[in-house]
């Protein structure tokens, strides 16, 4: 494989337990230079864990039992911790969901975004403030200057979502992750905070994995999708192929969920009956089995992913009857 096919993440087999019970179970995916890909998924399914094994993040309580993985070709499962932190804001960075509560609230936030310049790259601390603040202004902070000197709760949400963005990319990483970068912010905010990530992932060629709930921001930002439920992968591919034909009930359900504009008025929204399953008391075979209007006996087997075509596959025996699902 030349340099030029090798994927920026790709991961291979992931295991990830916790307390003997597999919270990612044998999960691959992987994501190129400049393409976003988003996995989803209901709380619990294995999304967040996936995304903090790649930079060493697990909680104490988790640990990777197995599989790869690789950030351009170099396996980061065997780093120690002083190799895995020149990796972090460096080679790979990740955005949570809470920008308030990740920030320093006893730094201002442009020490916060250089500081990965002067860690990672050894500049001046005139050198670093001038490239903090560039860096600000390009991602949409009026007045970057003034902004830098501020404290994080002096802040909007949608502005310290920014500072984020700003320290995150301040490196050029090859990979960003954003998990749930927009669920804590109004739809206004949200909206500009994407069209941000679309932006930049086109001008610094950037991977991004996208961990999102959110069908409507997958199909508005995303090129690929990996669905994720009960710790493993159930549905992959291109956006456009999985929405428009979903092949596992799972992901035509969650689909399914998403309110539209062109319903009857006082119509009951969609859902999927249910919860989740606790990793202790995983169904045998298919996991989505307890909650699955097709579920049958051949169910009770494990499906594996298989190819339907497209680039796109699913993991279900019943793949020929997704589309007959109301």
């Amino acid at each position: 494989m030349s340099a030029a096919t090798i994927p920026v993440l790709a991961i291979d087999d992931l295991v990830v337990e916790i307390g003997g019970n597999r919270i990612v179970d044998h999960v691959s995916l992987s994501v190129g230079s400049g393409r976003i890909l988003a996995i989803v998924g209901e709380s619990g399914c294995g999304k967040s864990l996936t995304a903090l094994s790649v930079l060493g993040l697990l909680p104490r309580a988790a640990r990777v039992a197995g599989g790869e993985i690789r950030l351009n070709g170099r396996d980061l499962l065997p780093l120690g911790e002083d190799a895995l932190s020149d990796v972090r804001g460096n080679e790979a960075t990740i955005i949570f969901q809470e920008p308030v509560a990740s920030l320093n609230p006893l730094m201002r936030v442009g020490e916060q975004v250089e500081e990965a310049l002067r860690l990672h790259r050894g500049l001046s601390p005139t050198a670093a403030r001038e490239e903090a603040i560039a860096m600000m202004t390009r991602v949409g902070i009026p007045d970057a200057a003034r902004r830098a000197r501020q404290y994080p709760f002096e802040l909007s949400g949608g502005m310290c979502q920014r500072i984020m963005i700003a320290s995150a990319l301040i490196c050029r990483p090859a990979l960003l992750i954003a998990d749930e970068p927009t669920t804590a912010l109004d739809v206004t905010i949200q909206a500009q905070i994407l069209e941000l990530m679309r932006d930049l992932r086109g001008d610094v060629g950037t991977a991004i994995v996208l961990i999102t709930h959110d069908m409507g921001v997958v199909a508005d930002l995303a090129d690929d999708v990996c669905v994720m439920y009960g710790g493993r992968v159930v549905e992959s591919g291109s956006v456009e192929a999985t929405f428009a034909s979903p092949r596992h009930p799972y992901t035509k359900l969650l689909l399914a969920t998403i309110p539209t504009l062109h319903g009857r008025r006082k119509t009951t929204l969609r859902t999927i009956e249910g919860m989740v399953p606790s990793a202790d008391s995983w169904p045998d075979g298919c996991r989505f089995r307890t909650r699955c209007p097709l579920a049958d006996e051949a169910c009770r087997e494990v499906p594996h992913l298989a190819d339907v075509g497209h680039n796109h596959a699913a993991a279900c025996w019943h793949t020929a009857r997704v589309e007959a699902l109301a």
